[in-house]
């Protein structure tokens, strides 16, 4: 007889207990997955920074752009460092000039918005009319993305004769001549010509 059949009448238990067995199934780990988002979404629903937060971090965020791009640039991954460099320090407002200062503000917008689990803010301007994202809050941690570039600091004309004024003569165009028949034209036969 094969051992099977011999012990046929015997319980499969085991020593665990009912956590470690709940912890080892596909349920269980299921519902501790579960648990552990609906948990991080909480506290991510609580900690996204308010807009007047946003708003506060992100100006800062931007003069310290304007006071670091002054000098000589060397590439995109200066933009990212400074990004992260943003996040722990605070602008030296004085070193920027009054004057760029005013054109910042007269050719930028700054919004945020606050989401459920996060918020954003976008910077509206000419180059970027329906905005463009500046900066993301989460956690508590505002995490700027803005670029030196996104940023208008000097409008110039767009095309010409867009900035003429409305009530100036108008320019009259030259009389058309008609040029008449010219009898020395005749028609072109691929197949060959008549006269030929």
């Amino acid at each position: 007889m094969y051992q099977a059949d011999i012990d046929n009448n015997t319980n499969y238990r085991t020593n665990e207990s009912f956590t470690q067995e709940f912890t080892r199934s596909c349920l269980g780990r299921i519902l501790i997955f579960g648990v552990i988002i609906l948990v991080g979404m909480l506290v991510a629903y609580f900690t996204a920074p308010k807009e007047e937060d946003m708003n506060e971090e992100m100006t800062d965020n931007l003069m310290q752009c304007l006071e670091v791009n002054d000098g000589i640039k060397g590439d995109v991954v200066d933009d990212y460092v400074h990004n992260l460099t943003f996040i722990f320090t605070t602008a030296d407002t004085t070193v920027i000039p009054q004057d760029d200062l005013e054109i910042f503000h007269k050719y930028n917008r700054l919004i945020s918005y606050r989401h459920t689990f996060y918020s954003t803010s976008y910077l509206h301007n000419n180059m970027h009319p329906e905005g463009t994202r500046v900066g993301v809050g989460m956690f508590g941690i505002i995490i700027p993305t803005v670029f030196f570039e996104d940023i208008l600091l000097e409008v110039g004309t767009i095309h010409k004769g867009y900035e003429q004024r409305l009530n100036q003569p108008e320019v009259k165009e030259p009389e058309e001549v008609d040029l008449g028949q010219t009898p020395e034209i005749r028609e072109f036969h691929y197949k060959g010509n008549e006269d030929d």
